[in-house]
């Protein structure tokens, strides 16, 4: 006959216990070895958000990834000594990449904020810090953020503007797919303002040509945040190496080089602030 097995309670919950380690174990493995598996295949993954303008586009001729964001992506992978596999990302599906293990990393004009860090690691070192500015008709009698009130507004799918045009001052924002087809709907008379990261607006207004009657007119960003480099969630080897790398490109100056090389402006003060800081460590 076959006799039953007990345990005391308190061996019972040291059992337990150990189950339970045993069972996060693999995890934590399978996210900290991303830095190894990198290293061994030579190349890394970076998703990149190629939405035009200065910070991505595609050039119509050689129909390469060009910008702020590829930039920054290769200039990465070189100096953690590796290959590089640019993967253009789109707003609404960005996030989905990373976790999705599509991309190793993300350079996408995403913003840090508490939402994000939940479900997400990053280098904590910015390399960059970008707020949202809204573009209209230059006879919109748009002046300031309150006059949005009751107003349809155009936004990307996922973007973090969103809430505080919604809670703060009382728009009424409408989702698109991309940046590209919210723009597309502000031209369509669909919005009275498309709000963007003024890195991607800034340079329409300053071009004219289609965008001769547009402007940004109001002068203060909505949720100015740090651009960080981002991970998923626990992977503290590769946080380390990317935010090392972050640190030397503040050390040396090559972001600022890189800023004003690409022809972005106006600069962006960060930068300066932490090449000083770093420039001693």
């Amino acid at each position: 006959m076959n006799k039953e097995i007990t345990h005391p309670a308190s061996t019972w919950l040291k059992l337990m216990a150990a189950m339970t380690l045993a069972a996060l174990l693999p995890v934590t493995a399978r996210a900290d070895a991303t830095l190894d598996k990198i290293k061994s295949r030579g190349n890394v993954a970076i998703g990149v958000l190629v939405n035009g303008g200065d910070f991505g586009s595609v050039d119509p001729q050689t129909r390469q990834l060009i910008g702020w964001n590829p930039e920054l992506a290769r200039k990465l992978a070189k100096d953690l000594g590796v290959g590089v596999e640019l993967v253009p990302v789109q707003t609404a599906t960005r996030t989905q990449f990373l976790i999705a293990s599509k991309v190793d990393l993300l350079i996408a004009s995403m913003e840090l904020n508490p939402e994000r860090a939940e479900s997400m690691g990053y280098a904590p070192t910015p390399f960059y810090r970008v707020g949202g500015t809204a573009l209209t008709l230059r006879n919109s009698g748009i002046a300031k953020w309150e006059d949005l009130r009751g107003k349809t507004v155009c936004v990307s799918q996922g973007s973090s503007f969103a809430r505080p045009l919604d809670t703060e001052y009382g728009a009424v924002t409408k989702g698109f797919k991309s940046s590209a087809d919210s723009l597309l709907a502000l031209k369509g008379g669909q919005c009275v303002a498309a709000v963007h990261d003024s890195t991607l607006l800034q340079p329409l207004v300053r071009k004219g040509g289609e965008w001769a009657d547009y402007h940004a007119p109001i002068a203060d960003e909505i949720l100015p945040a740090d651009s960080v480099v981002w991970t998923r969630k626990g992977e503290t080897d590769t946080i380390t190496a990317v935010d090392r790398v972050i640190q030397s490109w503040h050390r040396t100056g090559w972001l600022i080089e890189t800023e004003k090389r690409l022809g972005i402006t106006p600069p962006q003060p960060l930068l300066q602030e932490l090449h000083k800081k770093f420039q001693g460590s």
